[in-house]
């Protein structure tokens, strides 16, 4: 492809470059250029990737886009932001995909997962259209799994999954779409059919200045969306209505005014139950998986598959036979007389949610094990402390993913927000070790949460990705336990 014709979009300050120069690919890692490739310098989490224009050139890059102007006399485009440029020559390369396929996309703290999860089913099933997932737990393509490194993908990496996606035949793509996503411009350009909003709560504070930064930017979905779909329950919701830009439908439970209500609910240990009710007509809906969170993310997903042209009653019948979500509100089983969850859980009020639906069903103690991740918002941790001890009969505190953060730090953080003066808790810093010890002292009629991991199936210790399933960890445990009876 020419140069030229990937700049069509491309807001450009200064050019060294000659615009029929024909490109053999886009690359913005260094690790993966090959010789012809034009080379996007961006600032990463961690690098700046105009650091490696000299790397980049030697490895036989025709080009660079940059936000500065390289010393070394290489072809150039110069732009104000490299970010935009990346996510706007990706969709010219791919042939603009994201305009042939009906995009939804999930911003929110919580509830993202499994509202995308469970749309993609209603969809599928009612539709009978072919769904793309993007996500924190897995990409898919119908039935077939792909793995995911983060919520959401790098602009280029997104659009040439799109375009996979639009060669496979899909007619739908659901995305989960983060903060990180939204301020870092990885979905720049792309214009969203429904975009939904779950909540807002305490997350993200490291990357994002404050709660009003952090809810903008969540905020610029619904700025680049034909429709949005707004959780009217929630304390952000008039800020995101006045975002945007299309159409806006709102979904609650206590708020009578709503497009779509949730009414006359049953909480039940293994499912909720709840009537859905929209302008003249109103289904009774059923889904295997429990918590007062489970109502809200049922809802949000029959509602946005409302929009997209699926019929109520067939969603409600859906919901009944979705599978479960992987690390959301999971049941691991095993010879034991009390309940596991595994849950993803890792902000105050995820942990507030998961808590309270094991509270529901719980006829013992309700035993939450927990802890924080390193090198990420240190504002939630005594909130998360403050909220587990304040809902759970016993909580253990240990390591999630602690990365370049000493474990101990992390627990003493953690610690502030306890009041140890009751003494129902207790600490074990290696994770591995504190499951046991909940598994050794748990009771019948117990419900044991293991929070924070979720899905995630490594812990991240220093800059190294560890193999660790809690599946595993609880399946070892009985194990040892028969080999020694």
């Amino acid at each position: 492809m020419l140069l030229g014709d990937l700049l069509k979009k491309v807001d450009i300050i200064e050019t060294a470059a000659g615009m029929d120069m024909a490109v053999g690919g886009i690359c913005y890692d260094t690790r993966k250029l090959k010789a012809g490739d034009l080379f996007v310098a961006i600032a990463g989490y961690e690098f700046d990737g105009h650091v490696f224009i000299d790397d980049a050139i030697k490895k036989g890059s025709v080009c660079v886009i940059c936000e500065k102007q390289p010393e070394n006399g290489t072809p150039y485009v110069l732009v104000k932001n490299s970010r935009k440029a990346l996510a706007l020559v990706s969709a010219a390369w791919f042939g603009y995909p994201a305009s042939h396929i009906k995009i939804v996309g999930v911003t929110g703290t919580n509830g993202k997962t499994t509202v995308t999860n469970l749309m993609k089913q209603v969809i599928e099933n009612c539709s009978g259209e072919k769904t793309a997932l993007i996500g924190t737990n897995r990409n898919m393509i119908g039935s077939k799994e792909y793995p995911t490194e983060r919520t959401t993908p790098e602009s280029y990496d997104l659009h040439k999954f799109l375009a996979f996606a639009v060669g496979e035949g899909c007619g739908f793509a659901i995305m989960e779409v983060s903060s990180h996503a939204l301020e870092l411009y990885r979905v720049y350009g792309v214009e969203f059919d429904i975009g939904i909003f779950t909540n807002l709560t305490t997350d993200h504070l490291d990357f994002h200045d404050s709660m009003d930064d952090y809810a903008n930017t969540k905020a610029l979905l619904f700025s680049n969306s034909r429709i949005s779909l707004i959780n009217g329950d929630d304390n952000y919701a008039d800020l995101m209505k006045k975002s945007a830009a299309g159409t806006v439908y709102t979904y609650a439970i206590n708020n009578g005014s709503a497009d779509f209500i949730a009414k006359n609910i049953k909480l039940h240990a293994d499912r909720v139950d709840f009537c859905a009710l929209t302008t003249g007509r109103l289904s009774r809906v059923e889904l295997p998986i429990p918590g007062m969170f489970s109502v809200y993310n049922a809802l949000a997903a029959m509602s946005a598959a409302v929009l997209a042209g699926v019929d109520l009653e067939c969603a409600a019948t859906v919901m009944q036979v979705c599978g479960k979500i992987k690390g959301r509100a999971e049941v691991v089983p095993g010879p034991m007389d009390y309940t596991i969850l595994i849950d993803y859980a890792h902000t105050p009020d995820a942990l507030v949610n998961i808590i309270s639906a094991a509270r529901e069903f719980a006829t013992g103690r309700v035993v939450t094990l927990f802890g924080c991740g390193g090198d990420r918002d240190k504002t939630k941790r005594p909130l998360m402390a403050e909220a587990v001890q304040s809902l759970s009969d016993f909580s253990i505190i240990t390591s999630d993913n602690p990365r370049t953060e000493e474990p101990g730090a992390i627990i003493a953080d953690i610690i502030s927000g306890i009041d140890t003066l009751k003494r129902n808790y207790h600490i074990i810093e290696n994770r591995r070790e504190a499951i046991y010890w909940a598994l050794d002292n748990a009771c019948p009629g117990d419900v044991l949460i293991l929070a924070g991991k979720g899905h995630e199936t490594y812990q991240t210790i220093g800059t190294e990705k560890n193999h660790f399933d809690e599946r595993e960890v609880v399946a070892e445990y009985f194990n040892k336990l028969k080999v020694e009876s």
